[in-house]
């Protein structure tokens, strides 16, 4: 069963839903323009761009995207643009509210190994003489994670040294090596989440990747 029927979302919400966050990242984008918030500007605007990607993907690649995997990229990286903005009466989400950058961190984690997941699936339904045992899967997606997330943590901690040398404000922030730590458990999260439930949630986008890797290799037949 699917998160959607769960949560009994129609898929004209979950656009709707991805329809205003977009919107949202938009006016953030330009507020951040206004107010010379670099910080809030770029990451507003790489967020509005991700949100994009799904369509790509459809359109260009014939990777079927439903309204839901849209949605859940879509929140991804609002939520993580939202945290950037100090809000009236809150402050700002990252600083102020403790579990937002664990909450963000496990939900961009989880479209982190959902990529990881389709990849090898697709590769495992291709092709005859490889073979991924459940446990290979569930092993490569932590993995796969977890150094991502280790990348993610090397860029901030770089970032925030770079702004510090030239006395620029950074885009992204490093709290400490305690705040890693945390970053890279909800990471772990976030992959054992699509570890368990990626094979409901991905398997039509596995099967498109499956059946593009069959085209590649039947047109180097041919050639």
């Amino acid at each position: 069963m699917r998160i959607r029927d769960v949560l009994h979302i129609s898929e004209r919400r979950q656009r709707q839903a991805a329809r205003g966050m977009q919107l949202f990242l938009l006016l953030a984008f330009v507020g951040g323009l206004v107010a010379r918030n670099a910080g809030v500007a770029i990451n507003a605007l790489v967020g509005l761009l991700v949100t994009f990607l799904p369509g790509v993907l459809e359109r260009d690649l014939g990777i079927p995207i439903d309204a839901g995997l849209a949605l859940w990229i879509s929140a991804a990286v609002f939520l993580h643009a939202l945290g950037t903005i100090t809000i009236p009466g809150v402050g700002k989400p990252y600083v102020d509210i403790w579990w937002w950058d664990h909450l963000t961190h496990a939900l961009s984690a989880s479209l982190v190994a959902g990529v990881g997941y389709a990849t090898t699936r697709a590769v495992d339904l291709h092709s005859e003489h490889v073979s991924f045992p459940a446990r290979f899967q569930f092993v490569f997606i932590l993995l796969f994670v977890v150094a991502f997330g280790v990348l993610w943590e090397v860029i901030e901690f770089g970032i925030g040294l770079a702004a510090s040398m030239t006395g620029t404000k950074g885009v992204l922030t490093q709290y400490g090596l305690e705040d890693s730590m945390l970053d890279l458990v909800f990471d772990t999260v976030g992959a054992i989440l699509v570890a368990v439930y990626g094979s409901e949630q991905l398997s039509e986008v596995v099967d498109a990747l499956s059946d593009r890797l069959a085209d590649g290799r039947d047109g180097d037949a041919r050639l």
